[in-house]
């Protein structure tokens, strides 16, 4: 550590609260300042030099620390779960969290958050884009089957959501004109919902095969249960695999279980669930295409096969036939498969790492 002065700035939407603690002479200067970055800049040249700087991660972005870096300053993001805060400290300002920042910054007590690149976070929003219109699409959709329901209509016909599925919503009739229109309304909803959900999904498709990112999608794609819009989801969110290991994957995801161990005493819980919560349910999502028998690959896999190296494709069939057989053990032991299923969704990142790390090694070797 050759900081002199370690500063912590409490940012909001509004204001910026700042900290500073001088090593040498133990002044602590304070300043209340507004979130524009040259001002915040000026103030912090104006310190006893070298400084480092740090903020909590939040709604307000990345883009100042991205700013203070470009400008020479060396400022890191911390990761607001992973802050210590003595059990007694009951009150909480921004003038003594900018406090507590500085503090722990000089102890180097900060957990850092990679800052991402501003292509990465564009991607990364238009991932969670897509994810939100799924989300409204699903509540669309419980909207129309469950009024239907309530009025003692059920569908029999086969699948639902299918296209043979929505021409029976369409010709669905009411005596009420008030319920008509109110299923009219609702039937509307999902039909533009899918219409919103198909722009980011064509975009998407379009990124991860022309992109820095395609090399780690095509070679997730070895994978059963990664489609291209969930390895392309797990590239951006994760952004750099080569700071993991296989073992430290799996709790970067929350997919560890907690314990609460003593003495000779082990007790452990439920998984952590910490870390990026997208990246979690891709992956959870993902471990039940595990379950069915692996013997016939499908065209689709074959085909993403052909697209990846053949280190990726050996490596992919290796995952596919160990993460089938951890299910077989699981079931035989009756385990519960929603149980079962994150046990293998925590297997499945240390081989999603692996794939990915390789991808990235080798993109970059060829780079240089």
């Amino acid at each position: 550590m050759h900081e002199r002065t370690h500063v912590g700035l409490d940012v909001n939407a509004l204001s910026v609260v700042a900290c500073a603690i001088d090593g040498e002479t133990g002044e602590v200067l304070r300043g209340r300042l507004t979130p524009d970055h040259a001002e915040i800049l000026a103030w912090i040249r104006a310190l006893p030099g070298p400084c480092r700087v740090v903020y909590e991660a939040g709604p307000t972005g990345f883009t100042l620390a991205r700013f203070l870096r470009s400008s020479g300053v060396d400022c890191v993001v911390a990761a607001p779960s992973k802050l210590q805060r003595p059990p007694g400290d009951r009150v909480k300002t921004d003038r003594n969290d900018a406090l507590h920042l500085a503090r722990l910054l000089k102890l180097d007590e900060i957990t850092e958050v990679t800052v991402p690149d501003p292509g990465q976070e564009a991607a990364r929003d238009l991932v969670r884009a897509r994810e939100d219109t799924r989300g409204d699409l699903m509540r669309a959709r419980h909207r129309v089957s469950k009024l239907l329901l309530r009025q003692g209509i059920h569908y029999s016909g086969g699948d639902t959501w299918t296209l043979a599925h929505m021409s029976w919503l369409y010709r669905q009739r009411f005596d009420s004109p008030a319920l008509q229109l109110t299923f009219d309304l609702a039937l509307e909803t999902v039909t533009e919902t899918l219409a919103r959900r198909d722009r980011p999904d064509a975009a998407i498709t379009k990124l991860a095969y022309d992109s820095e990112y395609t090399p780690v999608v095509r070679a997730l794609e070895c994978l059963r249960g990664i489609s291209t819009l969930t390895a392309f989801g797990l590239a951006v969110e994760i952004g750099d695999w080569n700071r993991f290991t296989g073992r430290t994957i799996g709790a970067y995801l929350g997919l560890v279980p907690t314990e609460n161990s003593s003495g000779q005493r082990r007790s452990q819980g439920g998984i952590t669930k910490t870390g990026n919560t997208h990246a979690r349910r891709l992956l959870i999502e993902a471990a039940w295409h595990h379950r069915r028998p692996y013997t016939h690959p499908s065209v689709l896999m074959r085909s993403r096969w052909e697209a990846a190296t053949p280190t990726a494709r050996a490596r992919g069939q290796a995952g596919n036939r160990r993460l089938h057989d951890r299910w077989l053990v699981y079931l035989e032991h009756r385990k519960r498969p929603v149980v079962a299923n994150v046990a293998i969704a925590r297997e499945l990142a240390g081989w999603c790492w692996s794939l990915a790390n390789e991808a990235q090694t080798t993109a970059a070797r060829q780079r240089h």
